[in-house]
């Protein structure tokens, strides 16, 4: 997946889809450095804050640790 495939995955992912991302990929993932790392980075964050805190809450349930 070429970084733009990446970054266009990461405008149409959901709070929670984000989220599982960022808690399973491994350590080194491409989809946490450099710059897709920088725009999944402030996409999470723009993404939470647009979420309501139960929606949050849910979606953390719903992945699991």
């Amino acid at each position: 997946m070429t970084n733009d495939e990446m970054k266009l995955w990461i405008d149409g992912a959901t709070y929670q889809m984000l989220l599982q991302k960022w808690r399973f990929e491994s350590v080194g993932s491409p989809w946490f450095s450099g710059d897709v790392g920088e725009y999944f980075t402030e996409a999470m964050k723009r993404k939470r804050q647009e979420t309501p805190q139960n929606e949050q809450v849910q979606a953390s349930k719903n992945i699991g640790w």
